[in-house]
């Protein structure tokens, strides 16, 4: 377990960021923390939607199984995110799986205590509001390029928001580390791994964009963009 508190973890989280200590020591009082290893699941498709989940370290997938068994991640939950925040709004099943895509420390509540503290805390509810209609949004989005796109600008388009989303621009480059390997980024766009490792590598024959297994660079946003 780390060596830092789940109140200190808590506190640096974004959605809590400006929460008073009082506040924020009696949503301690309400969580468990815990270390999961990688490639465990978190929980799965029609379990019941029980908790909330804080991420403070490493990385998560949700993912939904087609009817011919196939895997689509649907998000990638980074630090600093909350998932199956849709408890607050439905009683029953969930939709989706959750699993770590490295070692992952991850804070939980009870839904009924998170919605009951929510209610006492308005400036909160509205940010919870908020995060909900903006993910909803980003499903919507991804659907959208999934049916209207084709591969080569689902890929383009997925790297390209990635990289505006969690990246950092140093002058005219966009440098975004962690990068994802080819075969996640081949389920969250519908593609083989096969025709990513040939799009990315084509942009980047271009001077489009860069990468190793660490890293993604995009050198030239404005032409990558035109191609999204």
């Amino acid at each position: 377990m780390s060596d830092k508190s789940k109140l200190w973890y808590l506190e640096n989280f974004n959605l809590f960021e400006l929460m008073e200590k009082s506040k924020m020591m009696e949503l301690d009082s309400m969580t468990s923390m815990q270390e999961i290893k990688k490639s465990q699941p978190i929980y799965f498709a029609e379990d019941p939607s029980n908790s909330i989940f804080f991420l403070k370290k490493g990385r998560v997938k949700l993912t939904r199984i087609s009817k011919e068994g196939k895997e689509l991640i649907v998000a990638l939950i980074n630090p600093g995110d909350v998932f199956g925040e849709m408890a607050i709004l439905d009683d029953g099943e969930r939709t989706d799986f959750a699993t770590t895509m490295e070692e992952s420390l991850i804070c939980a509540i009870s839904k009924n205590d998170f919605k009951q503290f929510i209610e006492k805390n308005p400036k909160l509810n509205l940010e919870i509001t908020k995060l909900i209609g903006f993910r909803m949004r980003k499903y919507s989005e991804r659907i959208e390029d999934l049916v209207f796109k084709d591969a080569e600008q689902r890929v383009i388009s997925f790297i390209y928001n990635l990289a505006l989303e969690q990246g950092k621009k140093i002058g005219e480059q966009i440098f975004l580390k962690p990068f994802l390997t080819h075969q996640n980024i081949a389920e969250l766009t519908a593609c083989s791994r096969q025709t990513v490792n040939t799009i990315l590598t084509d942009l980047r024959v271009q001077g489009l964009i860069d990468f190793d297994r660490k890293k993604l660079i995009i050198q030239n946003e404005k032409e990558l963009k035109k191609l999204k």
